[in-house]
């Protein structure tokens, strides 16, 4: 054992066994070489000690005076190396995750701690590296206030990981169409208000009345409000919804036990409170006689054997989908046929195209396009086909009737992916307090 001691006590050991996790994390996980300069700041603590002998030396000295000092020192030391250590995890390993809304449930609840993997597809390394620590874009006990630099840009970069993405995995990922804000008003998605004031106002006057009406900004991909969905197809898929129903590859979604579509149920008498309760509805609307809720296929079996039930008929979609086109009367339970763009993969440029792979080759590749007389240009160049250089994948909330998704802001591209929703590390109810509000039956429950 004292051998053993001695051997991990050895200086050069101990510089050798630094570099190698080093070199295999920061430089060959990374790619990055001007990494290895990081082994001479690695060669000085172990063996040189430059640093110390005429820095940290004189640091402790001045613990050694003065106990005000020492103590101030000790709290920023832990403070610093606490930052440093959490924005690693959070940048390679993993991040927590708060359900916001119910597009998900019954699968995930309002009220979930989800741990969200980054090794799972490989964490992606951030594009604005300059921000404050523990937020997300804008500063503590503000509103406006970035928390971020974009002095720096680094380009979109996806390390390894373990797998790619797959069919019905619940993925995290940045809002696609979060890239242009209404400062004034975050819960609303810019492109929705610009679509309504052209709408009222005509297609120039209405984004000039919206610029008045709102301070506009941009964020980068890394700044962009945090979403989770399932992902029903990936790149290279193509989907289509009927009545409601996805089919992928010209085949039915594979079953997804607490997926919901809304309802419409009609009664002799109104339900009790405890029937809704040990329903697990926790949306209802009616009157008595009629309600509006979500519901799985489960529950509408559940209902049905209810003597003061007399139907339940399930609520059809008519609001207007992407591409939002006169071209495409899509809506969002009936749309589609619909390609998945996939890197490597080309399309034909046209009047039926355009409409629907338009914001991906422009904003989410960073292509100059313009069309001119029926002609399409990219860069310049005059262009008959598009060659995409990202695969993009398409995501639906479980709650179908009660999820803003792919269905109305289009495609999710890769450099937009966060992680994988693992598990639940804890479930609180808003509506109880502590301790009935902790939800045990769903801790450490994996994500399906």
């Amino acid at each position: 054992m004292d051998k053993i001691k001695s051997f991990f006590a050895n200086k050069w050991v101990g510089f050798a066994l630094a570099t190698l996790l080093y070199v295999l994390w920061f430089v060959v996980w990374t790619g990055n070489l001007w990494m290895l300069l990081g082994i001479a700041v690695i060669y000085d603590i172990y063996i040189s000690k430059y640093m110390y002998r005429y820095v940290w030396s004189k640091n402790e000295a001045m613990c050694e005076k003065s106990s005000t000092y020492k103590s101030i020192y000790e709290w920023v030391n832990s403070i610093i190396f606490a930052t440093v250590v959490a924005t690693l995890i959070h940048i390679f390993f993993f991040q927590m995750y708060v359900i916001p809304s119910s597009s998900m449930e019954k699968t995930l609840l309002v009220g979930d701690y989800l741990y969200v993997s980054k090794v799972t597809y490989g964490p992606q390394m951030p594009n604005t590296p300059l921000s404050f620590p523990f937020v997300h874009h804008t500063m503590p006990f503000s509103t406006t206030k970035k928390s971020f630099s974009e002095a720096v840009k680094w380009p979109y970069k996806r390390l390894k990981g373990l797998r790619n993405i797959e069919r019905d995995d619940v993925v995290v990922f940045n809002f696609p169409a979060g890239d242009t804000v209404l400062l004034e008003n975050q819960a609303i998605t810019y492109y929705d208000v610009l679509r309504e004031y052209q709408q009222e106002f005509g297609a120039v006057e209405g984004r000039r009345a919206l610029e008045r009406d709102y301070t506009i900004i941009a964020r980068p991909v890394d700044k962009r409000e945090n979403y989770i969905k399932r992902c029903v197809a990936i790149a290279g898929d193509e989907v289509k919804i009927i009545d409601g129903e996805l089919f992928v590859n010209g085949q039915p979604q594979g079953k997804v036990p607490e997926k919901q579509y809304c309802y419409t149920i009609r009664t002799s008498s109104p339900l009790s409170a405890y029937a809704v309760l040990q329903m697990g509805i926790t949306e209802i609307s009616g009157n008595g006689s009629s309600y509006f809720t979500p519901l799985t296929d489960e529950m509408v079996e559940r209902l049905l054997k209810m003597d003061n039930v007399i139907s339940v008929t399930r609520f059809t979609a008519e609001d207007e989908a992407f591409p939002y086109s006169g071209g495409y009367q899509w809506t969002a339970d009936n749309m589609g046929p619909l390609w998945i763009p996939k890197k490597g993969e080309s399309i034909e440029l046209n009047e039926q195209t355009w409409p629907l792979y338009e914001r991906a080759i422009d904003v989410y590749e960073d292509n100059d396009v313009e069309v001119r007389d029926g002609e399409y240009y990219i860069n310049g160049q005059k262009c008959q086909s598009y060659t995409f250089k990202m695969d993009y994948y398409w995501m639906m909330g479980d709650n179908r009737h009660n999820s803003a998704d792919s269905r109305y802001w289009g495609f999710v591209p890769e450099d937009h992916i966060v992680g994988k929703a693992s598990f639940i590390w804890l479930s609180l109810d808003a509506d109880k307090s502590f301790p009935a509000n902790i939800r045990w039956e769903r801790l450490f429950n994996k994500v399906k």
